[in-house]
């Protein structure tokens, strides 16, 4: 059937943060910020589902109870003038694995010189879509990079009932912290993230994810995307990407045996097409791994353009031979 190819011509990257864009967790420098114990931090994250439901009548979401408990911090005063603004200013101090952020810019580099891809206006565009905290990332120095960027996000204003009568309750800046969780990323919520951008949601303002859209019609298909994580809570995300035609790839920080081992059993059980070392430097395994998916997929773009121009326009009309008529 012509309409189930696609023709669309964007190629999405979509990369999962921690372990996978960096070493660690981008908490990191907001624990070293505050003198803050990270680990005491986490094993509290941990336990806290445990004695929230103790018995049995409340249900805690666990991929991000943890935003909850830096609120907690927060109004204890152990984070004391956390705002998004200090949240952005600790995101620049966040390191990237090597090769990072160069390889970004890289990428869409490589594509746009290719005079088969120019052509058909063929571009790849990088999405970071992350369970941790948004502005550290808008902060980071891969943020210029991105075509767009889903994570976990914090408001810094309570509105009171009846604001909308007596007016917005004025804060003075430096008094100005987060006080509500207003945007939440888990690992199942991340394959929200992967439909709009799908559907172009970030791009296009008239549209949201429960637009009903045709698969032929939608910006970016699934078969034009790469998702790149490190573990076994980006299950959700390959599923839905392998499904649909896309493909995954796990990595791993060098010298971590469990690191390796988790992806290696992602592998065996299909979860993702292959796997590499998290260094995206040039000629190393998940920097070729990665060109040449882009590369296959945008020849394969090519070629369905190519197969609709033929059978779509048809040859243009002729004059009828003298000798013939």
């Amino acid at each position: 059937m012509v309409s189930s190819i696609f023709t669309q011509t964007n190629i999405a990257v979509i990369w999962d943060f921690d372990k996978t864009l960096i070493p660690g967790y981008m908490q990191d420098p907001l624990f070293q910020h505050y003198n803050v114990d990270g680990r005491t931090f986490w094993r509290e994250v941990n336990a806290l589902p445990k004695y929230l439901t103790r018995d049995g009548q409340e249900m805690v979401a666990e991929d991000s109870i943890y935003l909850n408990h830096i609120l907690t911090y927060v109004r204890a005063g152990m984070f004391k003038g956390l705002n998004n603004q200090l949240l952005r200013q600790l995101g620049a101090k966040l390191e990237f694995y090597p090769g990072l952020p160069e390889f970004f810019p890289a990428l869409k580099e490589y594509v746009s010189q290719c005079p088969l891809f120019s052509k058909y206006d063929i571009k790849v565009e990088h999405y970071i879509v992350s369970t941790g905290l948004r502005q550290m990332i808008l902060g980071s120095k891969i943020a210029p990079y991105t075509d767009g960027i889903w994570a976990c996000e914090f408001v810094e204003h309570r509105f009171p009932p009846g604001y909308l009568k007596t007016g917005v309750p004025k804060i003075d800046d430096e008094e100005v912290t987060i006080q509500d969780i207003s945007y939440i990323i888990d690992n199942t919520t991340k394959t929200r993230a992967i439909f709009e951008i799908n559907k172009g949601v970030n791009k296009i303002r008239d549209i949201d994810v429960n637009t009903n859209i045709p698969k032929e019609d939608r910006r970016i298909p699934f078969q034009n995307m790469i998702y790149i994580a490190d573990g076994p809570s980006d299950v959700p995300v390959f599923s839905l990407v392998n499904q649909n035609g896309g493909r995954t790839f796990g990595v791993y920080s060098r010298g971590s045996k469990e690191e390796f081992a988790q992806v290696n059993e992602l592998q065996k059980q299909g979860r993702i097409h292959s796997f590499g070392e998290a260094n995206y430097e040039p000629n190393t395994h998940s920097y070729m791994w990665i060109m040449n998916a882009v590369d296959e997929i945008g020849k394969s773009i090519v070629k369905n353009r190519e197969w609709m121009l033929k059978n779509k326009t048809g040859e243009s009309p002729r004059h009828l031979n003298e000798q013939g008529e």
